[in-house]
């Protein structure tokens, strides 16, 4: 069965986005974005809702045509061009770069692309994998906390209607003060 993780910048105040969706807060320094960067090279599939591809799709596909556009950004551009993806919505028609569209039931096909062959799986956008904690398929979360507090807007973690426990298995800080944690989901 293949590993499906969560992970995002969040601020302190646990928001991955401040009110208006204004994610200004959370530009990585060179080191993280170095550190994403490799996980989006080793993810096998990553799975975006609506809003996230909307946000990835308008930036990644040009990025490394961009005027100054650095090292880093050519290869996270390059690697996430050819990082297969799977989008939910049901009001995308159409998608490009690898990627495929879900209009159905998200968490029918992710417990099926689960328990695939093949290698780890990310998801992405708050509402898709508030989704999926609800329906217990995230067996890993990723935060990386910006010292920073963003008073409101998208939080990380959704209500849920029962406990998860987790257990820690790795910690490190970043230039710029944000802490990356990892956490497995005991079953």
């Amino acid at each position: 069965m293949r590993k499906l993780t969560f992970g995002m910048n969040l601020s302190l105040d646990g928001y991955i986005a401040a009110p208006g969706d204004d994610l200004g807060w959370g530009v990585p320094s060179e080191e993280l974005f170095q550190w994403w960067s490799d996980r989006v090279g080793a993810t096998g599939l990553a799975l975006y809702g609506r809003k996230l591809w909307e946000t990835m799709s308008s930036h990644w596909p040009t990025a490394a045509q961009q005027p100054g556009a650095t090292p880093a950004e050519v290869e996270f551009a390059r690697r996430w061009h050819d990082m297969p993806k799977v989008v939910f919505s049901s009001t995308l028609s159409t998608v490009d770069w690898n990627t495929r569209l879900v209009t159905g039931d998200a968490i029918a096909e992710i417990t099926r692309l689960k328990a695939e062959d093949g290698g780890p799986i990310d998801i992405g956008g708050a509402a898709l994998a508030a989704a999926a904690m609800r329906a217990g398929l995230i067996d890993e979360y990723v935060l990386a906390t910006a010292p920073v507090l963003v008073g409101g807007g998208t939080p990380f973690f959704p209500a849920l209607d029962h406990r998860v426990n987790l257990s820690l298995i790795e910690t490190r800080t970043f230039t710029g003060g944000v802490v990356l944690t990892r956490y497995e989901t005991r079953r």
